[in-house]
């Protein structure tokens, strides 16, 4: 595959699984964006619920979300593309339409809601990986994913600016950024579904629903995802409460961390992808990692200069960091789907969701619980393990895979309307 076809945005909307599915990767997006970084808010504002119940509500829905993958995992492999995704934005409506129903005060339909929208913000990934899997291949399947997540951290930036700007109309807003989130899902969901995309699994003994045969146990592989997806949330939670807490900084620097990490990500994750594509997954992905690691030294670094210095350090630091994130997210969902077999493809991505969602979780308590013990226990905390996780993928094979980083086989059966 040659880099300027890779690159072409008509070869790489096609390579996404078209016009429709590509607008509504783009309209789901943007309405997620709008009410997703700000549903604590509208639990503790609109519904006027305690910061513990709300929390407690939203950690809740991500731990069930979690535990639907299996059952999305098979789904995936009878074949399911298209109708997987669409479910996936359908049950997000209908949380987000319990969400608007919630009557001030009231804990338990909250939690109801956030559970919902738990479930379909987990059961997404993978649901799209699988999409595009079935309908690009090889290194131009890597490029096409790495332009979802490019469209999707700008439909997300772009509705969380919007939700930032009308933030000062207070509950009103709130209640109106959520319906049109409601909306836009709806919309997108109507756009996936018409795109009507169904793989036959393959080689599928007679008689039988799914082929037989195991899923690639991954295990090496998704103990270091669990590490490596801590990346996601350094600049939303590591940087903020350093910033603050620490170097005394001004919250402009972690704002415009994260719109500097935004525009990163969406500008050079497909450049980048393409480019390193010359390597295999596996050295790429272990590559991301020490990166990483090393941007996490910086960090580290950078904390010692105190106030005046400290906070431009940090910020300079943060790009090698986004770097590092963009390595990893273009090659940790290709290297899955490369090495899983086309009948069990929803089932490794499953498993690989599960790793990723359970790293979002864990995160955030393990930075605020290190963080308080100083800079060396935080970032050095982080580069070791970062380092240990590289190299674990660096050497590790999975049983039941395939061997090697062969070209992905999960888009080899047969396609058809659903």
């Amino acid at each position: 595959m040659t880099t300027p076809l890779t690159t072409r945005p008509r070869a790489l909307v096609r390579a996404l699984g078209g016009p429709r599915y590509a607008m509504a990767l783009a309209v789901d997006s943007l309405g997620t964006g709008l009410l997703r970084p700000f549903l604590l808010l509208y639990g503790m504002t609109v519904l006027e619920l305690s910061a513990p119940a709300t929390g407690t509500a939203m950690a809740v829905g991500v731990v069930v979300g979690l535990g639907c993958m299996p059952a999305v995992g098979r789904w995936l492999d009878r074949g399911a593309r298209s109708t997987v995704v669409a479910a996936s934005m359908l049950v997000r409506v209908v949380g987000v339409a319990l969400l608007l129903a919630t009557p001030v005060g009231q804990a338990a339909p909250f939690a109801a809601a956030a559970l919902l929208l738990g479930v379909g913000n987990q059961a997404w990934p993978a649901a799209h990986a699988a999409l595009v899997a079935t309908v690009s291949h090889g290194r131009e399947r890597d490029a096409a994913l790495a332009a979802a997540r490019a469209l999707r951290n700008a439909g997300l930036g772009a509705g969380a600016l919007i939700a930032t700007v009308g933030l000062a109309g207070g509950a009103p807003a709130l209640r109106a950024m959520a319906a049109t989130t409601g909306l836009a899902c709806l919309a997108a969901a109507a756009l996936t579904w018409s795109v009507r995309l169904h793989a036959r699994p393959a080689a599928a003994p007679a008689g039988e629903d799914l082929p037989a045969g195991p899923a690639p146990r991954m295990g090496g592989l998704l103990a270091a995802n669990v590490i490596y997806v801590f990346c996601l949330n350094v600049p939303e939670i590591a940087l903020p409460l350093v910033l603050v807490t620490q170097l005394h900084a001004s919250p402009v620097w972690s704002a415009a961390i994260f719109v500097a990490n935004t525009v990163l990500v969406v500008t050079l994750q497909v450049p980048v992808t393409v480019l390193m594509s010359r390597f295999p997954r596996r050295t790429v992905l272990a590559l991301s990692g020490v990166v990483l690691a090393v941007s996490y030294l910086g960090f580290l670094a950078a904390t010692q200069y105190g106030r005046g210095w400290g906070a431009p350090a940090v910020a300079a630091v943060s790009v090698v960091c986004t770097i590092g994130e963009i390595l990893y997210a273009g090659s940790a969902t290709a290297l899955v789907t490369a090495l899983a077999p086309a009948h069990v493809l929803g089932r490794a991505l499953a498993r690989f969701e599960v790793s990723t969602g359970f790293g979002l979780a864990v995160s955030p308590a393990a930075i605020t619980a290190l963080a308080p013990h100083g800079p060396a226990a935080l970032w050095g905390g982080l580069a070791g393990a970062t380092l240990l996780a590289a190299g674990a993928v660096a050497t590790g094979t999975d049983r039941g895979s395939p061997a090697g980083d062969r070209p992905a086989r999960a888009g080899s059966g047969a396609v058809a309307a659903e």
